[in-house]
């Protein structure tokens, strides 16, 4: 049996207000919840059973999939208390069923879209007889990553902190959230304590002497970690710049069957809308998520945002780089910053915040 373990334990605290009530895996990403579209391809490289490692709102998880029905074994594995990369991998690895000490098993984590072929890597920690395979990808700027230099060979040589100079960079292959552990591997992972595996176990393999290899490829990859990544990985899935198995073929838009748009709107760039929206006339949605039941009134402007579920737009409002949370209501005219948060529940008067000034007189408050 082909295992793999899901680390989805994470708040998601970069994403909030969209993580307040909901896990970051389970956030609609091009018309499915994000781990759909990862359970979707471990199945397709043969997994048959995945264990979650889960811990922030772990009881939704359980809901998400009561009623998954497809060839596919689901266990969950709960943290108690904080037990960081490594230990939450230790912690799931005791559901796993079975198999030889030398059985490959699959690790992902559960906020990176990611291109790469599973069987590949599957199919060079065979070839290289490792005890751990890393996916790597390369960056342009690797500053803010940890760096995983290999040799000719691609064999791990070390595993670097966050580069603070040019010179210190002297690699450009960065841990791109994606394993290979030969299971017997797992088991030396301290158990009931917080571990890093980035900063405790990979090192301590590679000076054990143990057979680290890496797995590097041009791939497309993008950490869904931020607002803007995340409306960005959402498009380039429905515009297909990286697949899924859940998303049958590239497209400008996806809208749902339920969702009403005016003739005269444009839904472009990958955008997504969601059940039951309304999409009135002249609005422009460009590479952003519309959720469910959500209202944009005439001539409003989204680029490159989120407007949670049951939310509301104002007429000739503009959003660009914003969150939404839900049952949020943004009145008319509005015209809102780049980076902005709004909380779930706010309301915003019309004409009640505006970057640029308005032609419109202000009224007199008595």
């Amino acid at each position: 049996m082909q295992e793999a373990i899901i680390l989805v334990g994470g708040k998601g605290t970069r994403l909030r207000p969209l993580t307040n009530r909901t896990p970051k895996p389970l956030l609609s990403v091009a018309g499915s919840s994000f781990i759909r579209h990862q359970i979707a391809k471990l199945m397709d490289a043969g997994v048959e059973h995945v264990v979650f490692a889960t811990s922030y709102l772990a009881s939704l998880f359980e809901e998400e999939f009561k009623d998954f029905s497809r060839d596919l074994q689901i266990s969950y594995a709960v943290e108690e208390v904080p037990l960081g990369t490594g230990g939450a991998i230790r912690n799931a690895a005791r559901l796993l069923r079975g198999g030889p000490a030398d059985a490959p098993v699959l690790i992902l984590n559960g906020d990176i879209l990611s291109g790469v072929d599973l069987r590949a890597i599957l199919a060079r920690h065979e070839d290289k007889d490792a005890d751990v395979t890393l996916y790597l990808t390369r960056v342009a700027d690797p500053r803010a990553f940890g760096l995983v230099p290999t040799d000719e060979d691609g064999r791990v040589l070390s595993f670097l902190e966050k580069p603070k100079t040019a010179e210190e960079c002297v690699t450009d292959q960065i841990n791109a959230g994606c394993y290979v552990f030969r299971r017997s591997v797992l088991d030396t992972i301290p158990a009931d304590r917080e571990v890093s595996v980035e900063q405790e176990t990979f090192p301590q393999l590679v000076a054990q002497g143990r057979r680290v290899f890496g797995h590097t490829t041009e791939d497309y990859w993008r950490d869904l970690g931020t607002p803007l990544a995340f409306v960005h990985g959402s498009a380039d899935l429905v515009i297909g710049n990286v697949t899924s198995p859940l998303v049958k073929q590239p497209t400008e838009a996806l809208i749902h069957p339920t969702a009403v748009v005016d003739a005269t709107a444009r839904v472009t760039g990958g955008s997504t809308i969601g059940p039951h929206a309304v999409i009135g006339p002249r609005v422009v949605v460009d590479r952003s998520i519309v959720g469910a039941r959500v209202t944009v009134s005439e001539g409003a402007r989204i680029h490159e945002s989120v407007v949670d579920h049951d939310s509301s737009i104002g007429a000739d409002s503009l959003l660009r780089e914003v969150v939404v949370g839900c049952h949020a209501h943004i009145g008319a005219e509005n015209e809102l910053p780049a980076q902005l948060r709004l909380a779930c529940g706010i309301r915003i008067p019309s004409l009640g915040m505006r970057v640029s000034g308005t032609a419109t007189a202000c009224l007199t408050v008595h």
